[in-house]
């Protein structure tokens, strides 16, 4: 089984790779804020209780998250595999989806990190609110607090692939198709 957490801040390219990820190797991918707004608006029960929090502005728990990625895992006993995308976002999410993959006789095969510079992706996340009309890519401030997050909270969880020799740096500067080629010669040498 091909399990691969897709890394990356803001504006890297995660959601573009994905797809193309997901059809060349047949892989199911799991993006938490996809499972959160699935979870919501089918007022299951995990849905209602995540839906708690964020009302109150507060992180949904990590037992929460991994409970509705353990539930959508579950729906695809036989898949080829799984891209996680959106999680991990910190070291106790990683170590929880390490342990339940391990109830599966499985585990995360490889972190695919699109490294893109600052400016790079503050300009790519401009041009994406221009065309998608997201209004969250539209404000610099914006846009710097979510790279800021990124890089506070959620880019620390590379350590904790890099000490499995799990971790491979991508290289995220260049036409989409260069990308997918660089990710594709990461995932063909594993």
């Amino acid at each position: 089984m091909l399990n691969i957490v897709l890394f990356g801040p803001p504006g890297a390219g995660k959601g573009t790779q994905s797809e193309r990820l997901i059809e060349q190797y047949g892989l199911i991918h799991l993006s938490t804020g996809d499972v959160f707004r699935a979870n919501i608006k089918g007022e299951t029960e995990l849905g209602q209780l995540a839906k708690s929090y964020m009302d109150k502005g507060q992180l949904v728990p990590d037992d929460v998250t991994i409970n509705m990625l353990r539930s959508e895992v579950m729906k695809h006993e036989n898949s080829a595999g799984f891209i996680f995308d959106g999680f991990p976002r910190t070291h106790a999410q990683a170590l929880a989806l390490d342990t339940f993959l391990a109830t599966l006789n499985t585990e995360i095969t490889s972190m695919l990190a699109l490294e893109v510079e600052e400016e790079e992706l503050k300009e790519r996340l401009k041009k994406r609110a221009e065309v998608s009309g997201r209004v969250d890519d539209a404000d610099p401030n914006v846009i710097q607090n979510r790279i800021q997050v990124y890089n506070n909270e959620t880019a620390p969880v590379k350590s904790f692939y890099q000490a499995q020799n799990k971790y491979i740096a991508i290289d995220g500067i260049g036409s989409i198709d260069a990308i997918t080629s660089r990710l594709f010669a990461a995932i063909d040498s594993l």
